[in-house]
């Protein structure tokens, strides 16, 4: 296994910065999801971990030792890449052990080593196939044995689930997770879906435009965000921002209402307060901070997902559990957990309550 530990990453393509002042220690065994939108760099940067991509500044160590001009074969990592990336002429068995076949290890190691992975990942009936028998969720299966018979210090996976439809993604994660668990290895993996990263990670890296905006446990980052970007990128739905002005007794929203809010003096230049979907409520009128109308009302089942239109607020999003009784083009009243919202600075950084 291995501890990975980066400091002060850069990377530019000639004249152009894309990343910069990257710091992160990701420790023995620890499962660490890197997330952001299209474009942050979270790739780049695991690609960068692998040796794929040259660090252009900054020190990249495995275990204290120095990597960054180590070529990728000899780092001691295994990707599992977007795509499946299997031989078609080569059985399961022989893509499995392939990487073992080339470095000229030992027949019967290699055997061992591909049955016991074949175990593991429930392949022991397929190592005859052709990946073109095989289905998605196998490939991806076939894809990480692979990585696993090199017995790597560390597992890199980007964004391995992507190709996958919505039940055989929700089959992988948890395969995924229960090979974290047997295994105990390092583990970096990229992914754009914030549920994969809330249940697979022991931390979240959250990045945009090449930065680091925070690092914590899923819990953390859901109900203590750094900033305004992690709020609304963490949690979905995403959550409500509403602009908001101090006043006497509390805070002012842009339609006049005044929220009996103790503010702090690090809150007294608050702009901007953060309530999650399911912190709202439909209550009584007489019991209710804002009124409107549903716009549209999305039955889901386990939730109920109210799209409202309130007057001098905007759009806002509540989420009620169960089945909620309300259809499109009729008012709701709703109140606001102050509890649990969050308010943000000028700056967009949350100020802490």
């Amino acid at each position: 296994m291995a501890r990975i530990e980066l400091q002060n990453i850069g990377k530019s393509y000639g004249s152009v910065e894309v990343m910069r002042d990257i710091n992160l220690v990701v420790e023995d065994g620890e499962f660490i999801v890197l997330v952001g939108p299209s474009g942050c760099g979270k790739s780049s940067l695991l690609r960068m971990i692998a040796g794929l991509e040259p660090i252009t500044a900054g020190e990249f160590s495995v275990d204290g030792k120095r990597l960054n001009e180590v070529p990728p074969r000899d780092r001691d990592m295994a990707m599992v890449f977007q795509s499946y990336a299997l031989y078609p002429h080569m059985d399961v068995a022989r893509n499995m052990g392939f990487s073992l076949e080339i470095r000229k290890a030992p027949s019967e190691e290699r055997l061992s080593k591909v049955a016991a992975a074949a175990k593991t990942l429930g392949l022991s009936a397929l190592t005859g196939r052709l990946p073109k028998a095989l289905s998605g969720g196998q490939r991806q299966r076939v894809a990480m044995g692979r990585a696993i018979v090199r017995d790597p210090s560390a597992f890199l996976f980007d964004e391995p689930l992507s190709n996958l439809d919505a039940a055989l993604r929700v089959e992988m994660r948890l395969e995924i997770a229960r090979l974290h668990q047997r295994l105990k290895a390092t583990m970096i993996y990229v992914t754009h879906d914030q549920v994969e990263a809330l249940t697979l990670a022991d931390r979240i890296v959250v990045l945009n435009a090449g930065k680091i905006q925070q690092v914590g446990t899923p819990l953390d980052l859901y109900e203590r965000p750094s900033n305004r970007f992690v709020a609304q990128f963490i949690g979905s739905p995403t959550m409500n921002m509403l602009e908001v002005e101090r006043a006497e007794g509390g805070i002012r929203l842009k339609d006049g209402t005044v929220l009996n809010l103790e503010l702090g003096a690090r809150q007294q230049r608050a702009c901007e307060l953060g309530v999650r979907p399911e912190h709202l409520n439909v209550v009584a009128p007489e019991a209710a901070h804002l009124s409107g109308v549903a716009e549209l009302v999305e039955h889901l089942g386990s939730d109920t997902n109210i799209h409202a239109s309130v007057p001098g607020i905007g759009q806002m999003l509540v989420r009620q559990h169960g089945h909620f009784p309300l259809k499109a083009g009729e008012p709701v009243h709703i109140a606001l957990d102050l509890e649990k919202a969050h308010l943000f600075g000028p700056d967009g950084y949350r100020l802490k309550r």
